[in-house]
């Protein structure tokens, strides 16, 4: 594990909310889509995402240095890069049973947007993206917990494997239904007949700990949802103990950010019924 790739990413999402900027509320729209690499034609993913929309360009597309030169273009002097990050499976052979695994290696690149450089040849046409409808992506996630309406308030039950909601007349709009809706089963997929993640299989109870990861997968993931159905005018707290609460815990946990971006991202692609490789694309 990296720990100074981690903690350059940690550093950097810390310096955006100390100055009141909440990344993963920071929406993108099918109008330019996800960041993606100029060249590969990828998009970035997980942490990344928020990373990049946080720059506020308007253009989607970003690429390294290296490749702006391949392109016969140039970063013009003064700009500054943008970190992102990829996993790289490594082999490793244990030394008595003879046996290898593979061990996850946090990368570390840093790129442009396309703003900030001249001379880009053969550059691709934006394509915006296709929105899929909110209800369509709950009406089409494989293997769905059970839904409830007219509950008091939102929830997960693991034990009953069971989404509970409010009344829809209760929320101030469809947004944000549905954005508290795409919270709660983020935190489904990680029932143990799905995505298996410890942070639901093995909780204690509910609001044992209002920071908890398995509550900013669910913050991240839902954010990843509202993305993809092109949800922007969503309820979002933006408030000082909300602000303060992430700080202490990313200070006091240098890879709580991109770990739990990370499996946020699985369980929205388990949610879209999408299946991509675990790392990203390096950057050559």
């Amino acid at each position: 594990m990296n720990i100074q790739s981690y903690e350059r990413i940690t550093k950097r999402i810390v310096a955006l909310l100390e100055q009141g900027t909440v990344p993963w509320h920071k929406p993108w729209t099918v109008k330019t889509g996800l960041p993606r690499n100029l060249v590969t034609q990828k998009p970035y993913r997980g942490i990344n995402v928020f990373l990049l929309m946080a720059m506020s360009y308007e253009s989607p597309h970003w690429l390294t240095f290296r490749q702006a030169i391949q392109l016969g273009g140039s970063v013009r002097k003064g700009e500054k890069s943008c970190p992102v990050v990829f996993w790289k499976q490594l082999k490793m052979e244990d030394e008595a049973s003879g046996e290898s695994r593979k061990i996850p290696l946090l990368r570390l690149y840093h790129v442009f947007n396309i703003a900030q450089c001249d001379g880009l040849k053969g550059a691709p046409k934006e394509i915006p993206l296709a929105a899929t409808k909110p209800a369509e992506i709950v009406a089409h996630m494989p293997q769905p917990p059970a839904l409830k309406h007219g509950m008091a308030q939102a929830f997960y039950s693991p034990s009953e494997d069971t989404v509970g909601m409010p009344a829809r007349e209760r929320f101030d709009g469809e947004a944000g239904y549905y954005a508290t809706l795409f919270h709660e089963l983020v935190h489904s997929t990680g029932h143990e007949k799905r995505l298996k993640r410890p942070t639901i299989t093995e909780r204690n109870g509910f609001g044992s700990d209002p920071y908890c990861k398995e509550e900013l997968v669910a913050e991240l993931g839902s954010a990843f949802l509202c993305g993809y159905a092109d949800i922007v005018d969503r309820t979002i707290d933006n408030s000082a103990a909300y602000l303060e609460g992430w700080l202490k815990q990313f200070r006091s946990d240098r890879t709580l950010i991109v770990s739990a971006a990370a499996q946020a991202q699985k369980a929205a692609d388990f949610i879209l019924g999408r299946t991509f490789a675990e790392s990203e694309v390096p950057h050559d």
